[in-house]
């Protein structure tokens, strides 16, 4: 067995280690080398006593292939590379080149045309607008999260909580002082340091990050890639990223990454025509293109650019760590007509719209991905009603582990939005959600991708003046509290982001002088603690048992009550009054008598509102009110929306159980209690 040789705390290989052989071949030509990152690529190594890199790369249709760099002055002749491979891998030994040198390859192209590319398989890249690689010596020694990937092993998904913060680290924050180069961003390492202590105060589980593999454009936020194993030089060194989910995970959060597999950019240096003709791209361009997008479609049918993309998830689980994929545009892989006119599209062999290389890729993907790493996750931003996203393979799944809830996401803003007048006729937008909310494992979202684009931040789309479009935002956060699924919201909205969110600017902390936003801010930060506290709010997320309607119907008041229900701990009572009225004398059907106390108060002025009850439990009273024999009277505020625990079985007498509950919801009746104004304390953001 080859051993390795350390140098200045390095690994450095032995050429037998990192050498592509005709083994390599075999497996990279089934599709199945999933290591094939670790011979592809540039390679610091030893020959024969000396040090140098080892350079391969996959160039099946060039002519020639040479490396140039700064160890060679860029001289397209000096590095010459062989092909004695029939699956068109080119290879070079350059003792002149070390760690961190710049790289390209130089590939001429089977019509004569001289091309410049990055590597495709480079662990590093030069900061924009240089487009080259850079050879990378990884430090694997640098690692102290076993406990968390021992720990990781024992994650639940059906019954754990998992509330996600999504951010790109390029706008979060930034140095006051920003300099021409790199526009103040943060380095992995500061941005680490300052995320997970307010990650810990917000009581998220999970950072899920925007942008990370490498991309030439900052405006498009890292969704058009052209480094599929190369972490972003915008915020430091593959040794900076690695620091940095290393810390987040000795702090005890989770990290997720956004990977990029439906399509790439046509920049000269990428992976477009990469030797000179479709090699990572469809050749049809009915089937290679985006249309809309201006990007180039990955060929899922070739056993080599399959392997290329599922060897680049492997290497953020596996060489980094990462938790989690959430994978970009699935609809756009699964559909062969998705953004095209008709006739514009090529049938599959059943003449169905379905890409069967797509389903196959997913499905061959996440089966491996989970199957190697227990407690990982995959998660697809997947669009439409497509089928059976979620689920085990063998059953005809795609072999997710969750699913962007879009349905809920787009009913949820739409009613939000409305002038509380008409949202009665708009009741069911809030109630559909429910009926399919067990047909996947969902994760409800109000993501980037909500407040960009002339869309305006959460609060902007909020009806009536400010008070109002507060307590409208507490109103929605919490009913995406109550809703099944796990959770997930873009930064800047935990503190009621005004502005719509820009990569070229951070976030507006400022606010946080202001009652309202600190009070938006400390609403949050009790959602999620409530959230991660009472198992009924996460641990029956995928089970019908664990959410019941006490009255979906009451749309005349547009008033909406449900209950969180678990086996285990205490069940929650949700009542909302999306509307600015009063309901004096409210009663909400409960399921038996008892106590129930009240643990949040939308309204309450620490968190902005203009309200408060000052009676902490309510005493459930016989009678019969949304068809259940009890009922709890609770004054309810314009706007009102409370949360009550309960014991999830009535108190006995005589060894008697208590009454059960009727389903099916209907409308009933309301009251509230006289408001009382106190200050609000003001709340700081994380320190810059």
């Amino acid at each position: 067995m080859d051993t390795f040789i350390r140098k200045r705390g390095r690994v450095m290989r032995t050429f037998s280690e990192v050498e592509f052989t005709e083994y390599d071949q075999y497996l990279f030509g089934q599709g199945t080398h999933y290591a094939v990152h670790r011979k592809l690529g540039a390679h610091p190594a030893e020959k024969d006593g000396r040090t140098g890199v080892y350079f391969a790369v996959w160039a099946p249709h060039a002519a020639y292939v040479s490396v140039v760099g700064s160890f060679n002055d860029w001289d397209r002749d000096r590095h010459p590379m062989f092909c004695d491979l029939s699956i068109g891998v080119w290879t070079a030994f350059i003792p002149e080149a070390k760690a961190g040198d710049l790289y390209k390859y130089l590939i001429v192209a089977p019509d004569g045309r001289e091309l410049y590319k990055a590597d495709p398989y480079a662990a590093y890249a030069e900061m924009r607008p240089g487009t080259a690689s850079i050879v990378w010596d990884t430090d694997e020694s640098a690692w102290t999260d076993d406990k968390w990937l021992k720990k990781r092993t024992d994650f639940d998904i059906d019954r754990e909580p998992m509330v996600i913060y999504e951010c790109h680290i390029g706008s979060w924050m930034k140095h006051p002082e920003a300099d021409g180069r790199e526009q103040g961003f943060y380095n992995y390492r500061e941005f680490a340091e300052r995320i997970a202590d307010y990650l810990l105060d917000m009581q998220y589980t999970h950072l899920e990050l925007l942008g990370i593999a490498e991309h030439p454009f900052d405006g498009s936020w890292g969704y058009q890639v052209t480094g599929y194993f190369a972490p972003t030089s915008r915020y430091g060194t593959p040794d900076d990223f690695r620091y940095m989910i290393d810390y987040l995970h000795n702090k005890g959060i989770g990290v997720i990454l956004d990977w990029v597999p439906a399509h790439f950019p046509r920049d000269m240096a990428g992976l477009a025509e990469f030797d000179g003709t479709c090699l990572y791209e469809h050749p049809d361009p009915r089937l290679g293109e985006h249309p809309d997008w201006g990007t180039k479609i990955f060929n899922y049918g070739c056993p080599e650019v399959s392997n290329f993309l599922i060897a680049s998830a492997l290497h953020w689980i596996e060489d980094y760590h990462i938790d989690g994929l959430r994978v970009d545009a699935v609809a756009s892989m699964l559909y062969l007509d998705y953004g095209r006119r008709d006739g514009a599209w090529v049938p599959n062999i059943y003449g169905e719209n379905k890409n069967l290389e797509a389903i196959e890729f997913f499905r061959h993907l996440n089966s491996l991905l989970m199957g190697r790493h227990k407690g990982v996750v995959m998660i697809a931003e997947e669009s439409t009603a497509w089928p059976q996203v979620t689920g085990d393979v063998t059953n005809g799944s795609l072999g997710f582990a969750l699913k962007w809830n879009m349905g809920w996401m787009n009913d949820f803003l739409e009613y939000m939005k409305l002038d509380p007048y008409f949202r009665k006729y708009n009741h069911h937008k809030m109630t559909f959600s429910t009926s399919y909310a067990y047909s996947e494992k969902y994760v409800l979202v109000l993501s980037h991708d909500e407040v960009v684009h002339l869309k305006c931040s959460m609060l902007e789309k909020m009806p009536g003046l400010d008070g109002d479009k507060f307590a409208n935002l507490r109103a929605a956060y919490l009913y995406m509290l109550g809703h099944p699924g796990k959770k997930l919201l873009f930064m800047g909205q935990e503190f009621a982001q005004r502005r719509e969110w820009s990569e070229e600017r951070e976030l507006d902390w400022y606010l946080l002088s202001e009652p309202l936003h600190a009070g938006m801010k400390d609403y949050v930060r009790e959602l999620w603690r409530l959230y991660r506290k009472y198992p009924a709010l996460y641990a029956t997320d995928y089970d019908p048992q664990g959410f019941e309607w006490i009255n979906a119907d009451d749309c005349d008041r547009s008033i909406y009550s449900f209950m969180r229900k678990t086996e285990k701990g205490k069940n929650l009572l949700f009542v909302l009054n999306m509307t600015p009225v009063r309901r004096e004398d409210y009663r909400v059907g409960v399921p038996h008598e008892g106590i129930y106390r009240l643990i949040l108060n939308a309204q309450d002025p620490k968190f902005g509102g203009s309200h408060y009850v000052r009676r902490k439990t309510y005493h459930a009273a016989l009678g019969e009110c949304d068809r259940r024999p009890y009922y709890l009277a609770y004054d309810l505020p314009p706007y009102g929306c409370a949360v009550f625990e309960f014991d999830a079985e009535a108190p006995t007498a005589a060894g008697e159980a208590a009454s059960p509950a009727v389903k099916k919801p209907a409308a009933k009746k309301a009251k509230k209690p006289a408001a009382k104004k106190t200050t609000t304390k003001k709340a700081a953001g994380p320190k810059k």
